[in-house]
């Protein structure tokens, strides 16, 4: 199967994709800004984080994971053949 024409993830797939972003992501934030969040509401604390890692995991992360699988799966294509 070439990359080209390596279909989208399955939803499984992008489940595990999507948790091996944001899971990092959040407990590296939660690492640097703990501190300086302590005092803050839940709901802020969670505004905050939410603001950071989304555009993190999803301009960031998920292209690269995405690569990743389509460089995984086109590897073991042309192991299968």
């Amino acid at each position: 199967m070439a990359p080209s024409t390596l279909g989208p993830p399955s939803k499984h797939q992008l489940a595990l994709m999507i948790w091996l972003a944001v899971f990092p992501t959040l407990l590296a934030l939660n690492l640097i800004l703990g501190d300086l969040l302590q005092g803050t509401t839940l709901v802020l604390r969670t505004f905050v984080l939410a603001t950071i890692a989304v555009p993190i995991v999803i301009y960031g992360l998920m292209p690269r994971l995405h690569r990743a699988r389509r460089r995984l799966l086109f590897k073991n294509a042309h192991l299968d053949t």
